[in-house]
């Protein structure tokens, strides 16, 4: 069972655990050769986590508790800056760029608010694809199925996808590693890990929270927010990393709730646990008193001509890589080298017409999404495939990649706030029901995500 924030710092306030317990409990799990840390972490802060946490353990016997995240375990995505580390962005590109001489915006608060960094976790190189592989520094396995060997033509390898392009961040909360994993959400790469391993994951309103020393993606789509057991830690965290006062959830009630679920492009082509799981979880919502309802959105069947050239990611991925590519190309995870480049078969007037188009396509989904509390999807398309399945085999890698993109990237484009909940029973594959609202529409969005995670938590025992 994966504590929750409060949990922790409940056990903390009464003198159950320490900090330096709880430090001393996480890298142990990260440093067991028979765990996932090698593959999880680019670097463990062992020593410095292990002095912070002291530290947190004298601050909190003077009274001193700067949050509830005060003394907890956190992991950060190998994006953010480090004083003292080199920002690789999980690439081996990156290896000689000098150490980061400060902070990023989001470690800052992270320290100020007494939470003991641990590590930065790995991830797809430069965070972009959905599946989470990582040919230079090794895939995490999801903690589902981990141990069972697959086989795919001649290729067998042990596990599946943990989803990407956290995969780290959602690997170390699993395992127990951290109690709270940071990661960035560029296409569904918080939403994405956090469903396909069965846990909670928050992608806000991408200008709440700063982006300074974040190694980027796309300057128009990249947010920032934590992957963890709980809404509420979830809420706590994010009101952290947007440098907001902490507060209470608004409590909210599932009984009349207003739900849109939205059937256009986003429940085609579900397999079939996602579909059991999904419409297991509505059923059980307007069971409890939502008023669940199908929207049209067909404006979304467009994306896939949107974007038929990469977006907003691969033109600004591109922008940022090709002078590098042009040198140094082989250095990259090939996968990633060609889905960059392939942007360059877009031109200026194709951004400009896919600027327009996002602006206008925001105004209509903001009308619709005014008229309801929420609106739900399934996260994901389908369960995290096996690693055999995609790791040499370049045509069901894309597709695969696509499908588990297709619902997160969605809410990206529409400049959404999401949640992503797991409501899979206990022993099945872990699927996720996506909670989205318009932009800055994040509290109220996590009021109503704790009213749903209840229903879900006795859907899920049942």
């Amino acid at each position: 069972m994966i504590s929750t924030v409060m949990q922790v710092a409940r056990r903390l306030a009464s003198g159950e655990t320490t900090s330096a317990a709880l430090v001393d409990e996480a890298l142990e799990r990260a440093t067991n050769p028979a765990g996932e840390g090698a593959r999880v972490f680019m670097a463990l802060h062992g020593d410095s986590a292990r002095a912070l946490a002291r530290a947190s353990d004298l601050a909190r016997a003077h009274g001193v508790v700067a949050s509830p995240l005060a003394g907890v375990p956190v992991s950060v995505k190998d994006l953010f800056d480090i004083a003292g580390d080199v920002t690789r962005a999980g690439s081996k590109v990156l290896e000689q760029t000098p150490p980061a001489a400060l902070d990023s915006v989001v470690v800052a608060r992270l320290r100020a608010a007494g939470a003991i960094i641990v590590g930065r976790t790995g991830m797809t190189e430069f965070a972009y694809s959905g599946i989470g592989y990582n040919p230079h520094y090794g895939t995490p396995r999801n903690p589902w199925q981990r141990d069972v060997e697959f086989t795919h033509g001649e290729n067998r390898a042990r596990g599946r996808i943990p989803g990407g392009s956290s995969s780290g961040a959602a690997v170390s909360v699993t395992d127990g590693m951290a109690v709270v994993g940071i990661g960035t959400d560029t296409g569904g790469s918080v939403r994405i890990p956090a469903s396909l391993c069965g846990i909670t994951g928050f992608k806000p309103t991408a200008r709440r929270v700063s982006r300074e020393g974040v190694y980027p993606l796309s300057g128009t789509l990249d947010s920032i927010g934590p992957l963890a057991a709980s809404v509420q830690c979830c809420a706590i965290v994010d009101a952290i990393l947007a440098g907001e006062p902490i507060r209470p959830l608004a409590s909210r009630s599932v009984r009349g709730l207003r739900l849109g679920v939205v059937r256009d492009l986003l429940t085609d082509n579900l397999d079939e646990p996602t579909t059991v799981a999904f419409e297991r979880a509505l059923s059980a919502l307007s069971a409890a008193g939502a008023l669940v309802q199908v929207v049209p959105f067909e404006d979304l069947r467009r994306l896939p001509q949107i974007n038929r050239h990469g977006g907003f990611s691969g033109a600004e991925a591109l922008a940022l890589h090709r002078a590098r590519l042009a040198t140094d190309a082989g250095r990259y995870d090939q996968r990633v080298a060609r889905r960059i480049l392939a942007a360059g078969a877009m031109n200026a007037a194709d951004y400009v017409d896919m600027m327009a188009e996002r602006a206008a396509m925001i105004e209509r989904f903001e009308q619709l999404a005014g008229s309801l509390d929420a609106l739900l999807a399934p996260t994901v398309a389908r369960v995290a495939p096996p690693i055999a399945e995609i790791e040499y085999d370049d045509d069901r890698f894309l597709a695969a990649n696509g499908l588990i993109l297709r619902n997160t990237a969605a809410f990206n484009f529409l400049d959404a706030c999401a949640l992503s909940l797991p409501c899979h029973r206990a022993g099945e594959a872990p699927v996720g029901l996506m909670v989205a609202a318009q932009a800055l529409s994040d509290a109220r969005l996590l009021g109503i995500g704790a009213a749903l995670e209840a229903v879900l938590t006795g859907v899920r025992a049942a």
